[in-house]
């Protein structure tokens, strides 16, 4: 079973250091005032921060092959050099959540936040695994807080929440939130909503058959699996389906 996790989309570290350069080439102050774990990170000897950097890229290579151990090793050499990365404690609560360790990826992940506070993307894996222990209010509360956040061109990422803001206030006895949302976007949407909110509504009153159809149009015109998987991974966490079509998406035969 799969759980959809955001790693961090960029090194917060790496980019305070170029942000500092840059602010030091013009002639300015930073731009952004710098938290105490960066300024700690920029006071390291620039070979210690190239390790580290070189650290976290090949723990996120092995992470993204779901080479979890290896990933957990080259997390710890990334550590050793540096203990207040909020990618490397990220990362980790991702690791364990590979292993379903739900505690301890709910500690790394707080401890993260701590280091990159108000960060959207730290905070959708908190909400994430709340969602995945049933923790529905906590998860709603915090998928609602991220949906605030998420800037307006990464609609992909804005719908995948909303649909599991929906599938949470369904677990709370919100029917007429749930209906709302299930109509808040019809087939001209860019995204899969449309169809798993529909199958999700079909799953909740047993209709298992037109559950399929409607997700099976989804796979029609979603081709790539890798868009699918996502809402695929929400709809097993949630209990609605047990596993995915034969190990992965796949595609209908007519």
């Amino acid at each position: 079973m799969r759980t959809t996790l955001i790693l961090l989309p960029i090194l917060l570290l790496t980019s305070a250091l170029a942000q500092d350069e840059a602010a030091a080439e013009a002639g300015s102050a930073p731009a952004k005032q710098l938290t105490e774990n960066q300024k700690a990170f920029l006071n390291m000897p620039e070979e210690r921060r190239n390790d580290f950097v070189k650290a976290l890229g090949e723990a996120t290579r092995l992470f993204q092959q779901k080479r979890i151990f290896e990933t957990m090793e080259k997390l710890d050499e990334a550590s050793k050099i540096f203990d207040q990365s909020p990618e490397v404690m990220n990362l980790r609560g991702s690791c364990f959540v590979e292993i379903r360790a739900f505690d301890k990826a709910l500690a790394e992940f707080e401890d993260a936040a701590k280091l990159s506070n108000d960060n959207p993307s730290i905070e959708f894996n908190i909400a994430e695994v709340y969602f995945v222990t049933k923790e529905w209010k906590k998860a709603l509360d915090l998928f609602e807080k991220v949906l605030t956040k998420v800037p307006e061109q990464n609609a992909a990422l804005s719908r995948l929440v909303e649909f599991k803001v929906m599938l949470c206030k369904n677990k709370l006895g919100m029917k007429e939130d749930v209906d709302a949302l299930a109509d808040k976007y019809d087939y001209l949407d860019d995204s899969p909503y449309y169809y798993y909110a529909q199958a999700a509504l079909a799953y909740e009153n047993d209709d298992l058959v037109k559950a399929e159809e409607w997700l099976a149009m989804a796979r029609r015109i979603f081709q790539d699996p890798a868009i699918l998987a996502p809402w695929q991974d929400t709809l097993v966490e949630y209990g609605y389906i047990k596993s995915f079509y034969g190990g992965d998406l796949g595609t209908d035969e007519e």
